[in-house]
C-alpha cells in the first residue's frame, strides 16, 4: 500500500484534515489511515540561519563587518522543533509514501513554510498542493478532489523566498548599523519600520 503524505502548517489544522480524510490512527508526530499520513510543521519549522552561522565574527555587532551578504544561504531548524522536523524527514523518505501534499496555509507564507521543509529534507517525491480558504469539512473534501501540481506554485514560493531574504538582509544589516551608531538596540525591518 502506498500513502499520500499530507503536511499542514499547524497540528490543529492537521487534525481537522485528518478527521475529514479518514486518517484516524494517532502516531508519534502524525496521523495515519485510509491511504493517508497527515503531519504538521509547527509554523516556521525551518528558517534562514542567523548571521553568526556564516562566520563566528558576526556573533558580535561591529560596524566594520557590515554589510553581511551571504553568498550561499544557510537554513536552520530551531532546537525546540527538531523532533517534528525529524519525523517529517522520516515520513518523506519512507518507501511507501508516493507523494507529498502541501496543506500549509493558502498563501505566500504557507508556501514558504512547506518548501523550506521539503527542500531541507532533500525530498524528491512528487508534490501536490491543497489550496483551501475554509476548514469546513466540505471545503477540505472539495480541495482534495482538485489537488494541483505543486510546481504551479513555484512563482509564489519564489516571491516568498525573495521577501524572506530581503527581510533578513535589511533586518540584520540595518538593525546592526543603527544599533552600533546610536549605542542602543534599534530594530529595523521591512514591515516594522514603515509601520512605526
Amino acid at each position: 500500500m502506498s500513502y499520500q503524505l499530507v503536511i499542514a502548517e499547524k497540528p490543529s489544522v492537521a487534525r481537522s484534515i485528518a478527521g475529514v480524510i479518514g486518517a484516524d490512527k494517532k502516531q508519534d508526530g502524525y496521523m495515519e489511515g485510509n491511504g493517508y499520513m497527515v503531519s504538521w510543521c509547527i509554523g516556521h519549522l525551518v528558517s534562514l540561519a542567523d548571521a553568526g552561522t556564516y562566520d563566528e565574527r558576526f556573533k558580535k555587532w561591529r560596524y566594520d563587518d557590515l554589510p553581511i551578504l551571504p553568498q550561499e544561504w544557510k537554513y536552520t531548524v530551531s532546537a525546540d522543533k527538531e523532533k517534528q522536523f525529524k519525523t517529517l524527514k522520516e515520513l518523506m523518505h519512507r518507501a511507501d509514501v508516493s507523494e507529498v501534499v502541501n496543506a500549509c496555509d493558502a498563501g505566500r507564507e504557507g508556501e514558504l513554510i512547506f518548501r523550506f521543509v521539503y527542500e531541507m529534507t532533500g525530498c524528491k517525491k512528487p508534490m501536490r498542493r491543497l489550496w483551501i480558504s475554509s476548514m469546513e469539512d466540505s471545503a477540505i473534501k472539495e480541495g482534495f478532489s482538485r489537488l494541483k501540481n505543486g510546481e504551479e506554485y513555484d512563482a509564489l514560493f519564489a516571491s516568498a523566498l525573495c521577501r524572506a531574504k530581503a527581510d533578513w538582509l535589511i533586518g540584520i544589516n540595518a538593525t546592526r548599523l543603527f544599533s552600533v551608531l546610536y549605542n542602543h538596540t534599534l530594530n529595523v525591518g521591512c514591515v516594522q519600520t514603515p509601520t512605526l
